[in-house]
């Protein structure tokens, strides 16, 4: 009776479920690196809103774009005279957003380090396990202050494999278009123009098809069949059944 239920049990080839949700994130680290030095303060930006400072719009359409990003841990490096992380990377973009909000203009100081800002963004980057990385450099100002040269934290990007976007806001003649250029070139980007609030926002819809989010992974079941323990069993007892028999026998 035993072998025979079990047997039955078996060719009704028992499983589970094992109910469970993709965790690993296969998107990109991704930076955002904003400057906040006194000039992002001027407005005029966008045509619409004469009022809203450029730091304001930038602030808006980057939030715009992360809200657009899914299964990507993203940071923002906030800079001026100095750089530091507003936030590191996370995967909890909704926090990241609010962050983002809680940064102004001269937070950082008044000038333009964009070789600190640079080396902060790979600091920040180096936590991140993700194969593609890459930094958003947004800034409207020459390289004027910080530790770093432009020139030394490219090639320390270059080596880790970083690409930096590089977009110049406002007029051609507020930043240095050359360096934003050669910063983008040397480390396999793009570089762009954004004099006003609608080019950016275009910039930002062009980014985020270059470097695109990974497909979103959805929960699966996982089934696993039993049918090996009752063929098991059967065995065992088939063969305990052959050794009584032939000792009966004797």
């Amino acid at each position: 009776m035993a072998l025979f239920t079990l047997m039955v049990f078996a060719l009704a080839k028992p499983f589970v479920y094992d109910a469970s949700a993709d965790q690993y994130k296969k998107g990109r680290d991704l930076i955002l690196a904003i400057d906040a030095s006194g000039s992002m303060a001027q407005s005029g930006f966008d045509l619409k809103d004469r009022f809203q400072t450029k730091y304001a719009i930038t602030q808006s359409l980057s939030k715009d774009f992360i809200e657009k990003r899914f299964d990507d841990n993203m940071g923002v490096v906030v800079f001026g005279t100095f750089a530091y992380t507003a936030s590191p990377l996370t995967y909890d973009l909704g926090s990241l957003s609010y962050l983002l909000e809680m940064t102004n203009v001269g937070l950082a100081g008044e000038s333009t380090a964009l070789g600190d800002a640079i080396m902060q963004s790979i600091r920040t980057l180096s936590y991140g396990q993700a194969k593609n990385k890459a930094i958003i450099l947004l800034t409207d100002g020459y390289h004027n202050a910080g530790k770093s040269s432009p020139k030394e934290a490219v090639k320390k990007a270059k080596e880790a494999g970083i690409k930096i976007y590089t977009i110049g806001i406002g007029k051609k003649s507020d930043y240095d278009v050359s360096l934003l250029e050669t910063i983008a070139k040397q480390s396999g980007a793009k570089s762009y123009t954004a004099s006003s609030a609608k080019a950016l926002s275009q910039i930002y819809k062009e980014i985020n098809a270059l470097e695109p989010s990974a497909i979103r992974s959805e929960n699966y079941l996982n089934q696993r069949l039993l049918i090996l323990y009752p063929l098991g069993l059967v065995f065992i007892l088939l063969l305990l059944w052959v050794l009584s028999t032939k000792r009966s026998d004797r």
